[in-house]
């Protein structure tokens, strides 16, 4: 590291998903933008205009042997993670891995096996984990003596995922895309500040439609908390809609996420009346209304701590996609 207070940062690949990286990566003092890579010449461009790195790269490996870093965003597709996150393992580097982590869970176990040896830390993207308006519900639940149950809906109009056409390139939606409420259920269930609950049983219907990429799953899981919780994810609907609840004893939330996150709270009297509770979430609390994933793992490396969403967690969560996806019925 060659400042002590700052971490030189790359990322690699500059589609999409890769703009609130470089947004968060802006926004924190801490980290300093030496470099973008992507094969694709406009993108380069456009990431170069744009978010203003010190150099680009249309091969990331040069990127890696040329520049002085301390930290790199993987945030391709997921056909094309495993063997870049396990070169920047390699070198020792802290790395943010975008979710999907991989194709598969065996992808993932690969990349949580290197992540052991590297003197590295990895995250994954499951930024659901770090909004603020979650982490402040999650606290007043695990005051109350945590989840008895969540549920988590994440529906989408048609799209190339899940078609032919992203065949070796991204896995099934539930897995590279509706991961993200999947997790969420498992970090709403889960017993502690920076645990997540794993399930123990998944009964799960697969109901696909007759157009290509028109997945639709319906679950329900029982986690090792002894919380339930339900999912849903429907591709080829009207719209999407991104939502969650969850229950404690005497206390509901009820989250939307499909546009600016809300939140409406409830809280019930024993034997007596219930009524919505107006006061606002307590943000500061969880780090602030900026909070993100970007702080939580420069928090991790400059205090050596470990991420929320490790590799190795990321794997139950993998397990649990997959799971879902085939239509399990039963114990995991």
């Amino acid at each position: 590291m060659s400042d002590d207070s700052i971490l030189n940062t790359a990322v690699i690949g500059c589609g999409g998903h890769a703009r609130h990286h470089f947004g968060m990566i802006a926004d924190e003092p801490r980290l300093h933008l030496v470099a973008a890579a992507d094969i694709d010449a406009t993108r380069l461009e456009q990431a170069k205009t744009q978010h203003r790195p010190d150099r680009t790269f249309a091969d990331y490996r040069e990127m890696l042997d040329q520049c002085d870093l301390d930290l790199v965003y993987v945030v391709t597709m997921p056909g094309h993670l495993l063997p870049i996150v396990l070169d920047c393992m390699a070198r020792h580097l802290h790395v943010s891995v975008e979710k999907s982590p991989g194709m598969t869970s065996a992808e993932t176990e690969e990349m949580a096996t290197a992540g052991r040896e590297s003197r590295g830390k990895a995250i994954v993207s499951f930024n659901r984990r770090y909004f603020p308006e979650v982490l402040a519900v999650r606290r007043l639940v695990q005051e109350r003596g945590g989840a008895v149950h969540c549920s988590g809906t994440y529906n989408k109009t048609l799209s190339l995922i899940g078609t032919p056409a992203m065949a070796g390139i991204a896995p099934d939606p539930v897995i590279c895309d509706a991961i993200h409420h999947v997790d969420l259920i498992r970090w709403l269930a889960g017993p502690t500040p920076e645990r997540a609950a794993r399930a123990v049983a998944v009964h799960s219907e697969v109901a696909d439609g007759e157009r290509a990429g028109s997945h639709r799953h319906n679950a329900v899981i029982r986690f090792d908390t002894g919380a339930i919780g339900t999912f849903m994810s429907h591709y080829g609907v009207g719209f999407r809609i991104q939502r969650a609840e969850v229950h404690a004893e005497d206390f509901s939330a009820y989250l939307d996420l499909t546009r600016e996150r809300a939140c409406e709270l409830y809280a019930a009297e024993r034997g007596g009346s219930s009524s919505a509770l107006d006061e606002p979430l307590d943000l500061d609390a969880v780090g602030g209304p900026n909070f993100n994933e970007t702080s939580h793992f420069a928090n991790c490396i400059f205090e050596d701590t470990e991420p929320w969403s490790t590799l190795d967690d990321a794997v139950v969560t993998m397990h649990l996609c997959e799971a879902i996806r085939s239509g399990h019925k039963g114990p995991l």
